[in-house]
């Protein structure tokens, strides 16, 4: 593939970020502290809507490798899902002239609306990676540069949430306008994305999978099954770790203006370290740079947990390499999946893309269900009142959440990288195999 193609393919996930980390970094936050929901309540409203977000990404997948239309498989999605993707992520960050029961309505309609049209479009978006090309480093290069444009919009996102929502006399207002902003640029780089993609990979012209041909591609996919772990261990650190920090350098730290500096220093991190990522994967391996990237994280979380609330400089150096070790796993994941399309073409005779990216998706969606969902449960039920000093208790939950948990979890994924089967040679015998039938 040429830059341009690949740029134009990549732009798009720094508009699908720009919702996605609003959501992960700021929507519980939004609904606590702004919209003015418990924190129980909140939790509720975020395993529900990703609960439900969760189950339709099998439903879009299974309807994206069956769609044949003059715009293509997965592209048309992107076309006709764009502008209702930017409506409902401003209705979401919207606090409505209500009373609270009222609000509460309002925020599980929207999320659970926000959460089915994201499916809509960022499911047939990340299988085109899956149709733009087989080649096995090319697909490293595709999502890394990806990746590299969805921490950009993540970085905006972090950095400039803040400081703008800042400039309006109430937060409220403040969210809702930044959002309005988000949703005009994410717009036109998914319409960006849909003029320079070209579906070059595609089925046989006969190949018509049922759903039963679908399912097996996915649940008789060993190779498949083990990245979806190392997803979901990748997606539940990360959201733990994103919902947490806010309220972390709020009450723990005492000082909320440093959140936007955090958040920027640690996704300028994984900027800096994602061009570092293909040469790893070329030497290491995916799975080898992944488990690399885990050991790097796991040490920094070790650091980070023993740093005290007012070493600014070593809490920041910790974060910091938390997530750059986080950034293998980002990046690699993606291009492991599309991998597990051609061994189960090859031994299934199905190309599944969509039921296969959809079904990774489906369970990275489970995991940020319960890592959002148990953030707030884990507030509530350590005694947090929004806008109120925190007990000692929620203090050292807080701090719990940032450090402790994500080390249970890369100690899960280590052992997950050991387990996984397709290396550059075993794929590049595969693609032979199928060139012969």
């Amino acid at each position: 593939m040429n830059t341009k193609a690949v740029l134009g393919y990549a732009v798009g996930d720094f508009g699908i970020n720009l919702y996605f980390i609003s959501v992960m970094t700021y929507l519980l936050y939004f609904y606590t502290d702004v919209m003015g929901l418990s924190a129980v309540s909140a939790g509720a409203v975020f395993a529900v809507a990703r609960f439900i977000d969760a189950v339709t990404d099998p439903l879009v997948g299974a309807l994206a490798e069956r769609t044949r239309s003059r715009w293509g498989r997965m592209r048309p999605y992107l076309l006709f899902g764009a502008i209702p993707l930017g409506l409902i992520s401003v209705a979401t960050f919207t606090v409505p002239d209500l009373d609270n029961q009222g609000k509460l309505i309002w925020a599980y309609t929207t999320y659970i609306l926000f959460g089915l049209i994201y499916t809509v479009v960022s499911i047939p978006y990340s299988a085109l990676t899956a149709s733009l090309t087989n080649d096995y480093a090319e697909r490293t290069r595709l999502s890394t540069f990806r990746i590299g444009f969805a921490f950009a919009g993540g970085f905006l996102v972090s950095v400039g949430t803040m400081p703008f929502v800042g400039l309006f006399e109430n937060q409220a207002d403040g969210f809702q306008a930044l959002m309005v902003v988000f949703a005009l640029l994410a717009t036109l780089l998914l319409f960006t994305t849909y003029r320079s993609s070209a579906e070059v990979v595609q089925p046989a012209a006969e190949e018509h999978p049922s759903l039963r041909d679908s399912a097996v591609a996915i649940f008789r996919n060993p190779p498949l099954l083990i990245v979806i772990g190392i997803f979901c261990c990748g997606m539940l650190g990360f959201t733990v770790r994103q919902a947490t920090t806010a309220y972390f350098f709020i009450y723990n730290v005492g000082d909320p203006t440093l959140i936007s500096w955090f958040f920027g220093s640690t996704l300028g991190a994984m900027l800096v370290g994602i061009w570092g990522v293909p040469r790893l994967a070329e030497r290491y391996g995916k799975a080898g740079a992944t488990r690399l990237g885990a050991y790097v994280a796991l040490l920094a979380c070790i650091g980070f947990f023993f740093t005290a609330y007012d070493n600014i400089p070593g809490i920041f150096f910790w974060g910091c390499l938390v997530a750059l070790g986080s950034t293998p796993v980002a990046v690699l994941g993606w291009a492991m999946i599309p991998d597990t399309v051609e061994y189960a073409q090859l031994h299934y005779g199905v190309r599944a893309d969509g039921a296969i990216f959809s079904t990774a998706s489906f369970f990275q969606k489970l995991a940020k269900t319960v890592g959002g969902a148990g953030v707030a449960f884990i507030l509530g039920l350590s005694g947090y009142v929004a806008n109120q000093p925190q007990s000692a208790d929620t203090q050292q939950a807080i701090h719990a959440m940032l450090t402790l948990v994500p080390m249970g979890i890369l100690l899960i994924l280590i052992v997950l990288t050991h387990l996984y089967p397709l290396d550059r040679d075993r794929h590049a015998q595969i693609l032979a195999e199928l060139n012969q039938t």
